[in-house]
């Protein structure tokens, strides 16, 4: 070869001739032209690289004809099929990325790392079916980056039964009993949205969190637009119904039989319906609930809950103290209940797939309360004093309740991390019998702080804060004081056993830490008092019983992680010597 020419480069040209290994006066070959080629294309400032060669006087002359690409003046990212709200990627970031390039001559190799860096933030905030195609360059110096995002053209549900197959042994489609909207409502992800791994996730998380599905997964099926993709959410449902039995013997009611009903997907529209009844000798008690975590076609995620009931306890503001009082007969006081109620509540947020901070409750009750001796007689009165407001021994209780929670906690049921707070309002309307008139007040709330104070065990160690307290102002029947001490309150002592008041603060500390596997350990202190207001409640329930008003507990206890949650046992120790072994189920805040 007599003479080499390069032709088409202008500035360029000195950057052929540094990476082609073919010079004049030397032999070559085909493979080390196309070697030459494959490198000035590699350089990415031309478009097109050819080698023509030609004979003269001297000898072969071979001329690499190169087409330069035309100067960068921008970028655009233009998503595939083209949306009314146009794509995901945010358009600062193009400028970002390209912006150092303009005005230079375009370089294909700069280009592709450009658009590693775009594919690379797709899959880094979740857009993990995004791909950028190939990119198409105008003479005028305009690059647009078509970008298949991942459409979604629609959201379809598929029941799969318990092998995890779409179709049964005859080739039908496995049908399910949760209607299709009840699924669907629960995604985010809709048509003509981007796929996003992460919302998808949180998607999967909500449905199976409601608790009628034993799996909950997500695939794909090909949309008639193939730029486009069918978002399959499969489910398999479960059981979601039992009942349950039993019967026993008990000193109120005597021979009894009871029997429960619960069901999670009631018509297949995820609500809850349960009953327990238990008939006796004496008595026949009752609690039938209703519930419906979301209204069909409120936007704002409202529940509601609504029940009815018929109850018999031992009240706690009469048990209890240093003092036992009972009826000439032996016999203590017991509150019987009955009466229905029903409450909404919502989370205050725009957001429904959003976690909110804040949520608020109203609810409507009735109640007709009936102090009884263990017999089932009314008693009105017990040592001359007043045992309801009414001064018969029955009452009738007409309340509207009021909540509002913020709960910034990262886990509701074993929170490591962050707070909740609660507060309640109940007013009562002076109807009935008693012509019962109080506002009662109840604040709650607990921090918890990560710590480290030991490193025996991995695993995380939570400092657990609970403050709380309540007054009821205006009429007050003696049944409705709060009571004091005991497994959810002072541990230490028995239940009710610290004070029976109008009002009560109550402060409790926690270390919480692993032991090993599903163990876990809590050391604890409690303390309240009544504020000095036992004497003010009809009666002075706690001061006749010699309970002293205030008194703290400390000790430890262990947690065992189950399918129910916590189950907790305390052993705690009293200010007056005295201990108890409190069992729990969850955390006691």
């Amino acid at each position: 070869m007599a003479e080499l020419v390069v032709s088409g480069a202008g500035e360029l040209e000195n950057r052929v001739y540094e990476v082609i290994r073919t010079q004049p006066g030397r032999t070559t070959t085909r493979s080390q032209l196309q070697e030459d080629v494959n490198a000035i294309a590699a350089t990415g400032f031309f478009n097109n690289v050819e080698v023509i060669p030609a004979d003269t006087p001297l000898g072969v002359r071979l001329t690499f004809v190169v087409n330069l690409n035309p100067v960068l003046r921008r970028v655009v990212v233009q998503p595939l099929p083209a949306t009314p709200q146009g794509g995901v990627f945010p358009p600062d970031l193009v400028e970002e990325i390209f912006s150092p390039q303009y005005g230079s001559i375009l370089n294909t190799r700069q280009l592709q790392a450009g658009v590693g860096r775009i594919n690379q933030w797709y899959r880094d905030n979740g857009y993990t079916l995004a791909q950028v195609i190939q990119p198409q360059i105008g003479q005028d110096g305009t690059v647009t980056l078509n970008v298949a995002e991942g459409v979604i053209e629609d959201v379809q549900v598929r029941f799969l039964n318990a092998d995890n197959e779409a179709t049964n042994e005859d080739g039908t489609p496995v049908t399910g009993r949760t209607r299709e909207f009840i699924i669907t409502r629960e995604v985010e992800l809709k048509a003509g949205d981007v796929f996003n791994r992460r919302t998808a996730e949180a998607d999967l998380q909500r449905i199976f969190g409601l608790g009628i599905f034993n799996d909950v997964r997500a695939s794909f099926s090909p949309g008639q637009d193939p730029r486009r993709v069918i978002l399959v959410l499969e489910v398999v449902e479960r059981n979601t119904g039992t009942i349950t039995a039993g019967g026993g013997f008990s000193s109120s009611s005597g021979l009894f039989a009871s029997v429960g009903y619960q069901e999670q997907n009631l018509g297949g529209n995820n609500q809850r319906i349960g009953a327990e009844v238990q008939v006796g000798q004496r008595e026949l008690l009752f609690d039938v609930q209703f519930s419906d975590p979301w209204i069909a076609g409120d936007p704002y995620r409202t529940a509601y809950n609504v029940n009815a009931f018929r109850s018999r306890s031992v009240s706690l503001i009469f048990d209890g103290g240093t003092n036992p009082i009972t009826f000439g007969n032996g016999e203590i006081p017991r509150i019987l209940r009955y009466g229905a109620g029903v409450t909404f509540t919502r989370p205050l947020s725009d957001n429904v797939f959003a976690r909110a901070e804040w949520s608020a409750s109203l609810g409507f009750q009735y109640q007709n309360v009936t102090v009884q001796d263990d017999g089932g007689r009314t008693r009105a009165r017990q040592r001359g004093n007043p045992l309801s407001a009414s001064g018969s021994g029955v009452d009738d209780l007409f309340s509207i309740q009021f909540g509002l929670a913020r709960d910034t906690r990262d886990n509701p049921l074993v929170p490591t991390s962050g707070s909740v707070f609660r507060l309640g309002i109940d007013q009562t309307v002076p109807i009935g019998s008693g012509s019962v008139f109080f506002n009662r007040l109840r604040a709650n709330y607990s921090y918890y702080m990560p710590v480290r104070f030991t490193n025996f065990t991995e695993g995380p160690q939570v400092l657990a804060l609970n403050l709380q307290g309540g007054t009821v102002l205006g009429d007050l029947p003696p049944y409705e004081a709060f009571a004091t001490g005991g497994t959810n309150s002072v541990r230490g002592y028995n239940e009710g056993e610290v004070g029976s008041s109008r009002s009560y603060a109550l402060a409790s500390l926690e270390y919480r830490f692993p032991v090993f596997s599903i163990i876990g350990g809590a050391l604890f202190v409690d303390a309240a008092s009544d504020l000095g207001t036992g004497r003010s409640v009809p009666g002075d329930p706690a001061g006749l019983r010699g309970k002293p008003g205030s008194g703290f507990g400390y000790g430890a206890g262990i947690r065992i992680q189950s399918p129910v949650g916590a189950i907790r046992i305390d052993y705690g120790v009293n200010d007056r010597g005295d201990n108890r072994i409190h069992f729990g189920i969850g955390e006691r805040f």
